[in-house]
This record gives structure tokens, C-alpha cells and sequence, in this order.
């Protein structure tokens, strides 16, 4: 199994935390014997969850410039006409995927073109699921410019326990579609705003894929 990069910070705090825990209960508890297993237990599935949350699958991503590519694994919650009130200030097809914790977190870019708009936004950390989450969670926006002209935005919305955002694109940079765009810790959200003709193949609680499942062909 392959560990993603962003998984160096917390795989070293988790394994001292480990250490000290145990040798804590070692030191104080030496007799107890039950305690102690039970903290071993403990600290192997902690670790187990840990490294699952940072594993690197393999996805096969089979390009078309017309399919839009879930950014990410995880749960449909939104699919609605709404105003996109940063970028294109006028109606969108509003499409939001829910990341829980035991979902890879790793988010895949859903076209290939180029990035025609980046903005990263400090702000709060409501539920991932609670309607303003889109608009005062900190949260990025990339828009990415198709070849035909298409532009497309998806926002990386931290949750209530993610609380860092990682983004590996920049404004004039070309993304390719399926690859990584970036990466949130520990439970978030994806919302993309597509054009109104768009096709939406998924439906509310469908579980797509990130980079592979189709879930929106634009006309």
C-alpha cells in the first residue's frame, strides 16, 4: 500500500503519541495487565486508521473531453441550480460530494484545460454538510478553462475536523484530467458548478468514484 505524501506530519505525531501512551501505561499500570493489551489494541487500530485515511489507491481514468470526473470519493449530497456568487455570479448545476474520514481524501481534477482562476479563503469549520459550509468554511476555488471554452469550478470545503487544505495548482497552470489537485485531511467536501446544459449522471447518496466515475457530460 502506498502512503500519500501529506501523510508525514501526522504519522509522526500519531506514532509518538503511540510511544509515550504506551509506555506511559507500561510504566504506571505495570501490573495491570488487561489495561495494557487493551492499549496495544488500541494503538494498532488507531495506526491501521491512520494509514488507511493516507492510503494511495490506483484509479484508471479514462479521458473524455465532454465527461466530468468525481474529484473525489465519497457520498452525493447536493445536486441543485444555484447562483455561483464568487466566479460566475450567475446560475450553475451545483454537484457536492461528502469526503466522511474513511474516504480517500486525495482530489482528483474532474477535466483536463487550464486553470483560469485560483483562490484560497481562511474561514470557519461548520459540518461539511451544513449550507453555509460552501461560503464561510476556509475553502479554495479552481477554475479550470476546457480546450472548447467550458469552464468548470469545484471548491475544496474543509469540515468540522479537517483543518488543513492542501492545493497543487496554480492560476494559468495545466491540469490534466484525473490527476491530483489536492488533498483535505480528515472529513470535507467537494462542490463543482456546472454549466446548466450539463448532464448529471449521478444521483442524491450515490458513492462515485474520484477519478473515474462520470457524473456530469457537458452538452
Amino acid at each position: 500500500m502506498t502512503i500519500h505524501r501529506e501523510s508525514k506530519g501526522t504519522i509522526l505525531v500519531s506514532t509518538i503519541f503511540l510511544i509515550i501512551l504506551n509506555s506511559a501505561v507500561a510504566y504506571f499500570f505495570e501490573e495491570n495487565e488487561i489495561l495494557r493489551k487493551i492499549v496495544i489494541a488500541f494503538s494498532v487500530v488507531f495506526a491501521l486508521i491512520i494509514l488507511q485515511f493516507f492510503r494511495v489507491p490506483v484509479r484508471t481514468t479514462v479521458k473524455n473531453p465532454k465527461h466530468i470526473i468525481a474529484p473525489a470519493d465519497g457520498k452525493v449530497v447536493v445536486i441543485e441550480e444555484v447562483v455561483e456568487t464568487e466566479y460566475f455570479k450567475e446560475p450553475r448545476r451545483q454537484v457536492s460530494i461528502f469526503m466522511s474520514p474513511i474516504n480517500v481524501h486525495i482530489n482528483f481534477n474532474p477535466i483536463s484545460g487550464i486553470v483560469s482562476y485560483f483562490k484560497y479563503h481562511p474561514g470557519k469549520y461548520l459540518v461539511a454538510w451544513h449550507p453555509k459550509s460552501s461560503t464561510d468554511n476556509e475553502r479554495t476555488t479552481v477554475v479550470v478553462k476546457h480546450n472548447n471554452g467550458t469552464e468548470v469550478l469545484f471548491r475544496q470545503i474543509a469540515g468540522a475536523l479537517a483543518r488543513r487544505i492542501c492545493w497543487y495548482v496554480k492560476e494559468g497552470q495545466a491540469v490534466e484530467q484525473g490527476t491530483e489537485f489536492g488533498f483535505i485531511k480528515f472529513g470535507s467536501r467537494i462542490d463543482i458548478y456546472l454549466p446548466l446544459d450539463a448532464k448529471i449522471l449521478v444521483n442524491l447518496d450515490d458513492r462515485p468514484v474520484g477519478g473515474e466515475t462520470v457524473i456530469a457530460e457537458l452538452a
